[in-house]
C-alpha cells in the first residue's frame, strides 16, 4: 500500500479513528452481550392489547414498534405525506398518512388521527415525545372512544404538564421550587414589570410542552420584550398553547432529572437519575446515567420528593421530574414531563427495564412489577443525541438534505442506536433535526465514554452537516471527563463559538499522511481499468510523490512511497480538493503535486464577500417575519427578520448600521442556507 512521510513522521497504526468509506447498512436495532439494555421477560400470558397506534414519527415511533413486537402487539404508524417512505412507517403492520408535512396539519391533527384510530380499530395509542404526548384534550378523545392512552391520564396532563399548575401542585407537595410568578403573563409589559419584581436574570418559558422550545432567558428589560415575543410564538406553533410563565433564572446549575414509574395502585418507584447538563439553547445533547454529582443522600431526597409529586396527582405511567441543582447540592424543582423522556435509553441501560413495555404494562392495569429495593444502578450510559446540525453555528442551526451515506457504528461492543433513518433518508425543515440517540454502555462512566469516543469516530453520516465534532470534543474535554459540568458547560469551554478539534502536532501529521496516501493511491487507481493498465504499452514505474498539502491556512510538504498494491477508496473532486472525517472533525484538504503547488502561487485568489452589508440565511426555514423595507434605517443588532427552521426561531440581525438597499423575501418564504435575504447599502 502508499505510505506517507510527513516531516519524517508516520502516521502510525492510529489510522483508524479517519472515516474513508461506508459498509453496507447494519440493523438499526443492536445486540449487547455483556449487558441487557432492556428487559428480556415478555410473559405471553400476560395479555396487554391486539393493536396499538403510534401518533408519532422518527426514532421514538421505531422504538415504540420495537418493544411491541416483542410483546406481540401490532401496531398502527401514521405519517405525513412527506414521511411516506420514512422507517417508522416500513416498520409498523399498517401505515395512514394523516396530511401534509406541516405538523399542524399531520401529527397534531386530532381529528385525523382519531379517524385513523377508528379506521385500524387500534386499542390503544402510544404518543412518543413531543407533538400530542402531553396534550390533555387528545388523552380526553381518546378516553371517550374507550380507546387506551399510554400515559397518565387527562388529569396529571392537565395537572403536571401546565408549568405554572404542576409548580403550585409542588410546593403543595413539599417539593424545593424555584422563585417566580406563579401565575399566567398577559403581556410583554407585564413580563417586564414580572421580571423587575423577581429580579434579573429571569426565564421565560412555555407553560406546555418542553424540549428546549419556548424558553428565553432575559437579563434586562428588552430582552424579556423580545423573550415574551418569541417564546409565545414557538409555544404557539409546537404545542398550539402561547401561556407563558416567568421564574427566577439559577445562573450556573446542573440539569438533573429523575425518572419515575407508577401504576393505577398507588405503587411509585424512582429509577435514578440523567445528567443532561450539556445544552445549547436550552436543548439536550449529551445525557448520561448515574450522575457523577449525586451522593446516595441527594439521589434519594430527590427521588423522593419526585414520588411524592407523583401521588400528590394520581399519576400512572412512566415521567420524569426535572431539577436544577446547585454546586451546594440544593435542588429545585423545575418541570415534569408527562410522557416517555428522549434520553430514557440511559435508565434502560442501568437498571435493565424497558420503559416502554412498563408503560404498555401499566395502561392496561398491571401493578408494577418491583419494589424500590430492586432498582439497581448497574454499571454507567451515555447518551448523545446526534443531529443534522452545523455545530460551527451557534452549537448547532439545523441542516436539511438526504442522507447519500449512513451506517451505525453497530460494530463497537456496547452500543445502542436508536434511529429512525437509514441511507436514503431526507432529513426536512418540517421535523426535528435528529438523526439518532447513540447510546453506549460500560462497567463504569470510563469505559462508557471511551466506547462512545470510538462509536463516533467510527459512524458515518453523508449529505447533511452533523453534530458528531462536537459530541467527541464534549465527551473527551478533560472538565467533561472529571464531570465538571453545568449547562454553561459549550459557552464557557467555546465562549467564540465550536471551531472544530484543535490538531497536535502529531495528529496534524497523521491527517497530512492519510491525505496524501489516499491521493497517490487514487491516482494509481485510475490508471488502471479492470485490474490492468488503461493503456497496455504503458507501464509506469513510478514508486515515489513529492506533495503538497493544504491544510487550513498551511501548506506542508508530504513525500509518498509506494509498497505493494492495496489502497482504500477516495472521494475527491478534480482540482484534488478532498474532505476527511479525522477524531470526529471533518477537515479539508487540498492536495497538488510540487509543479501544481508552484503554479497555485500565481492564481489570484477569491475576494471575500462583505457580509456587513448583506444578511443571508444561516440555515433552511421558512420566513416568519419581515422586519424592515426599502429606504429603511437600520442600527447594528437590530432585527431585520425572523426565519424559523425546524420549530425554533431566530431572529436575524444587522451587522452594522446603514440603510436598507434591498429586501429579497417575504412573509411566509422558504428559503434555503445562503440564500439572499436583505441588502444594505
Amino acid at each position: 500500500m502508499a505510505a506517507a512521510l510527513c516531516r519524517g513522521a508516520s502516521g502510525g497504526g492510529r489510522g483508524l479513528r479517519t472515516l474513508l468509506r461506508c459498509e453496507t447498512l447494519h440493523s438499526r436495532w443492536c445486540l449487547i452481550t455483556s449487558h441487557k439494555l432492556y428487559s428480556s421477560v415478555y410473559d405471553p400470558n400476560e395479555k396487554t392489547f391486539e393493536k396499538l397506534l403510534i401518533a408519532n414519527r422518527g426514532e421514538i415511533a421505531c422504538r415504540v414498534i420495537k418493544t411491541c413486537k416483542k410483546m406481540g402487539i401490532k401496531t398502527v404508524a401514521i405519517h405525513s405525506d412527506v414521511d411516506a417512505n420514512a422507517v417508522h412507517v416500513k416498520m409498523a403492520d399498517e401505515a395512514v398518512c394523516v396530511g401534509p408535512a406541516p405538523t399542524s396539519k399531520s401529527y397534531l391533527n386530532m381529528d385525523a388521527i382519531m379517524e385513523v384510530i377508528k379506521k385500524t380499530r387500534a386499542q390503544a395509542v402510544h404518543p412518543g415525545y413531543g407533538f400530542l404526548s402531553e396534550n390533555r384534550e387528545f388523552a380526553r378523545r381518546l378516553a371517550s372512544e374507550g380507546v387506551t392512552f399510554i400515559g397518565p391520564d387527562a388529569h396529571a396532563i392537565q395537572a403536571m404538564g401546565d408549568k405554572i399548575e404542576s409548580k403550585l401542585l409542588a410546593k403543595n407537595a413539599k417539593v424545593n421550587t424555584i422563585p417566580g410568578f406563579d401565575g399566567v403573563v398577559k403581556d410583554a409589559d407585564e413580563a417586564v414589570r414580572i421580571a423587575r419584581e423577581i429580579g434579573y436574570p429571569v426565564m421565560i418559558k412555555a407553560s406546555a410542552g418542553g424540549g428546549g422550545k419556548g424558553m428565553r432567558i432575559a437579563w434586562d428589560d428588552e430582552e424579556t420584550r423580545e423573550g415574551f415575543r418569541f417564546s409565545s410564538q414557538e409555544a404557539a406553533s409546537s404545542f398550539g398553547d402561547d401561556r407563558l410563565l416567568i421564574e427566577k433564572f439559577i445562573d450556573n446549575p446542573r440539569h438533573i432529572e429523575i425518572q419515575i414509574l407508577a401504576d393505577k395502585h398507588g405503587n411509585a418507584l424512582w429509577l435514578n437519575e440523567r445528567e443532561c447538563s450539556i445544552q445549547r439553547r436550552n436543548q439536550k445533547v449529551v445525557e448520561e446515567a448515574p450522575s457523577t454529582f449525586l451522593d446516595p443522600e441527594t439521589r434519594r431526597a430527590m427521588g423522593e420528593q419526585a414520588v411524592a409529586l407523583a401521588k400528590a396527582v394520581k399519576y400512572s405511567s412512566a415521567g420524569t421530574v426535572e431539577f436544577l441543582v446547585d454546586s451546594s447540592k440544593n435542588f429545585y424543582f423545575l418541570e415534569m414531563n408527562t410522557r416517555l423522556q428522549v434520553e430514557h435509553p440511559v435508565t434502560e441501560c442501568i437498571t435493565g427495564l424497558d420503559l416502554v413495555q412498563e408503560m404498555i404494562r401499566v395502561a392496561k392495569g398491571y401493578p408494577l412489577r418491583h419494589k424500590q429495593a430492586d432498582i439497581p444502578i448497574n454499571g454507567w450510559a451515555v447518551e448523545c443525541r446526534v443531529y443534522a446540525e452545523d455545530p460551527y453555528k451557534s452549537f448547532g442551526l439545523p441542516s436539511i438534505g438526504k442522507l447519500s451515506q449512513y451506517q451505525e457504528p453497530l460494530q463497537v461492543p456496547s452500543v445502542r442506536v436508536d434511529s429512525g433513518v437509514q441511507q436514503g433518508s431526507d432529513i426536512s425543515i418540517f421535523y426535528d433535526p435528529m438523526i439518532s440517540k447513540l447510546i453506549t454502555y460500560g462497567s463504569n462512566r470510563a469505559e462508557a465514554l471511551k466506547r462512545m469516543e470510538e462509536a463516533l469516530d467510527n459512524y458515518v453520516i453523508r449529505g447533511v452537516a452533523h453534530n458528531i465534532s462536537l459530541l467527541r470534543e464534549v465527551i473527551i474535554h478533560p472538565r467533561f471527563i472529571q464531570g465538571e459540568i453545568s449547562t454553561k458547560f459549550l459557552p464557557e469551554v467555546y465562549p467564540d463559538g465550536f471551531k472544530g478539534h484543535k490538531l497536535t502536532d502529531l495528529e496534524r501529521r497523521e491527517l497530512l499522511a492519510t491525505a496524501a496516501s489516499l491521493y497517490v493511491s487514487e491516482q494509481l487507481r485510475s490508471q488502471r481499468f479492470l485490474g490492468t493498465p488503461r493503456i497496455p504499452i504503458a507501464k509506469s514505474k513510478r514508486s515515489s510523490w513529492e506533495l503538497s498539502v493544504r491544510l487550513g491556512d498551511g501548506i506542508y510538504p508530504v513525500a509518498v512511497s509506494k509498497d505493494g498494491s492495496s489502497f482504500s477508496r477516495l472521494s475527491r473532486n478534480a482540482a484534488g480538493d478532498m474532505s476527511i472525517q479525522f477524531l470526529g472533525t471533518v477537515y479539508k484538504l487540498q492536495i497538488l503535486t510540487k509543479v501544481a503547488a508552484e503554479l497555485s502561487k500565481y492564481m489570484p485568489e477569491k475576494a471575500a464577500e462583505d457580509t456587513s452589508s448583506i444578511l443571508r440565511s444561516p440555515m433552511p426555514g421558512a420566513v416568519v417575519a419581515v422586519s424592515v423595507k426599502p429606504g429603511d434605517t437600520v442600527s447594528e443588532g437590530q432585527e431585520i427578520c425572523v426565519i424559523e427552521a425546524m420549530k425554533m426561531q431566530n431572529s436575524l440581525t444587522a451587522a452594522k448600521t446603514g440603510k436598507v438597499k434591498a429586501v429579497h423575501c417575504k412573509a411566509g418564504d422558504t428559503v434555503g442556507e445562503g440564500d439572499l435575504l436583505v441588502e444594505l447599502e
